[in-house]
């Protein structure tokens, strides 16, 4: 039996976001249906907003979320009612060519719930990648759900379904910073932050945060920031060279996703160093680099998308360091807010006012 419930609806392309009524489906096989406990405003989802990602509007927005598995439909083994869980986007098919090499975090066929959430008048709504959580219940492909220890906050553990993890993974999984290493990160918003304290938690011994708003670089400086460059009239490249003995950084993460900010990662990194985008760019943007330099310099030019995750194993494990006190996820939680207020969060977040806002439900 379907049921009725509240949730963040973006109808077209640059309008505000309202909050309507949806109707969720009952749980088919391999799929679930999660009481949401709070959700992140990413700005993904203001992308989507915007008809950034595509135009299958109307969208149900929210996708950095955590909460309670309410029903499950046959055949689903892995989460039952009752289990706390961070939602996903990607969940692995277990079949595809990376699967079968034993790479699920780079998984070609990752899938999300069949059936479609609705408005009343029938309407089939897009749910934002794969998941529309600012709502007050969603349907998700049960695979989506990765089950975490119910003591962590909601609002903090949620936040490991995208931003926080995307940048976490980007300096642990794809970086690979290491012990001693220098790292320099580009651009200081929530996951340039996470990144920030990823290369802290994998023991970097230089962590050189780069941005044009000292607000920003003050708060990556208490997540785990040695230096702090401004490079609005500062030159970052530069200033990361004489940080670092005049070689450059071990590992340089681009995380604003603009050709000018690559090009300063680029010649920021020490020969034989690591460069990894996890900034988006936007379609028609493109990158010029003489060849020479990038064969002269070596090293690896990666892009890290989901910070290369396998939310199976990285979830449980980030919250585990959380509730140990060696992860401090609630201060990526700017303020809580209400479904009602996700389009003046919007704003905030545009402003940089925030590192998260998040909805609690």
């Amino acid at each position: 039996m379907s049921q009725h419930v509240r949730g963040v609806v973006a109808r077209a392309k640059g309008d505000p976001v309202r909050v309507e009524t949806i109707v969720v489906p009952d749980p088919g096989p391999g799929e679930a249906v999660v009481k949401v406990q709070a959700c992140g405003v990413c700005h993904t989802d203001l992308h989507y907003r915007e008809g950034g990602i595509n135009d299958d509007f109307p969208f149900l927005l929210g996708h950095e979320a955590a909460g309670v598995v309410e029903q499950v439909g046959p055949g689903v083994t892995d989460v039952q009612p009752g289990d706390f869980v961070v939602l996903n986007w990607r969940a692995v098919c277990g079949h595809c060519r990376a699967c079968r090499r034993g790479r699920p975090q780079y998984c070609f066929d990752t899938h999300n719930a069949r059936q479609k959430m609705t408005l009343t008048d029938g309407t089939e709504l897009t749910p934002a990648l794969g998941i529309g959580a600012f709502a007050e219940k969603t349907l998700v492909a049960a695979g989506q759900c990765t089950k975490v220890d119910p003591a962590a906050s909601p609002a903090a553990a949620g936040l490991l379904g995208c931003g926080v993890m995307a940048g976490i993974g980007a300096a642990i999984n794809t970086g690979g910073v290491g012990r001693g290493d220098s790292v320099a990160v580009i651009g200081c918003g929530g996951v340039g932050d996470a990144a920030v304290l990823g290369a802290r938690l994998a023991g970097a011994a230089k962590v050189i945060a780069v941005d044009i708003d000292d607000r920003k670089l003050e708060t990556a400086r208490t997540l785990g920031a040695t230096h702090s460059v401004n490079s609005s009239d500062t030159d970052p490249v530069e200033r990361i060279r004489a940080l670092t003995g005049g070689f450059g950084a071990d590992v340089v993460i681009e995380a604003v996703g603009r050709p000018e900010t690559y090009r300063q990662a680029f010649y920021a990194r020490d020969l034989a160093g690591t460069v990894v985008l996890v900034g988006v760019p936007t379609p028609r943007m493109k990158l010029e680099l003489p060849l020479l330099d990038v064969f002269g310099r070596g090293g690896a030019l990666k892009s890290s998308w989901y910070g290369d995750c396998l939310p199976s194993r990285d979830f449980p494990m980030l919250v585990d360091l959380y509730l140990q006190g060696r992860l401090d996820l609630d201060a990526f939680v700017s303020e809580t807010i209400t479904l009602d207020e996700v389009e003046d969060a919007f704003a905030r977040m545009h402003k940089g006012d925030v590192l998260r806002s998040v909805v609690i439900l």
